[in-house]
């Protein structure tokens, strides 16, 4: 194991932690929602500078995981976005494309298998539930709560299990 294995892990989510998804919540207004258009739109996404400054800030002593409900259809515009933007190298873990399990099941399962062989020194994400079951399972959360929230993406993520 090199010295850059051993680092601590800093975990960051996507939607509304490091990409403001403002833009795209009228996807999720309409009934039925629209998955598509919503991850379509997904590259368009401002970066939130908070998360970033964040992220930036503990790539300094930890290795970035990124860990997002998107959908692994959806790899391809995430890496790039990550890319453009400027963020740190890290491993991405997304959904698989049919787990339509609520976001804080799917998440606390990736953060336990992580923590099986690093430390997990943060974890950074908007949602409560994710936030709160992760406390629970022990993990330090920073709640990430600078950008506008979204019911429908809330309700999205707990009964739809899509992001």
């Amino acid at each position: 194991m090199t010295d850059s294995d051993k680092r601590p892990l800093a975990v960051f989510d996507l939607d509304n932690t490091l990409a403001d998804t403002a833009h795209r919540q009228r996807f999720l207004e309409r009934r039925p929602r629209d998955w598509d258009a919503f991850f379509a739109a997904a590259p368009a996404d401002p970066p939130l500078e908070e998360g970033v400054a964040l992220v930036r800030h503990s790539a300094a002593e930890c290795e970035v995981v990124y860990l997002t409900g998107r959908p692994e259809r959806c790899r391809r515009d995430t890496l790039d976005w990550l890319a453009v933007h400027g963020l740190p190298e890290g491993r991405l873990h997304m959904r698989r494309n049919d787990d339509r399990r609520p976001a804080r099941r799917t998440k606390v399962e990736v953060l336990r298998r992580l923590a099986r062989d690093r430390e997990i020194r943060a974890v950074v994400d908007d949602d409560e539930l994710v936030c709160d079951d992760a406390e629970r399972a022990g993990f330090r959360v920073v709640r990430a709560r600078w950008a506008a929230p979204s019911a429908d993406l809330t309700d999205a993520q707990e009964r739809e299990g899509r992001t």
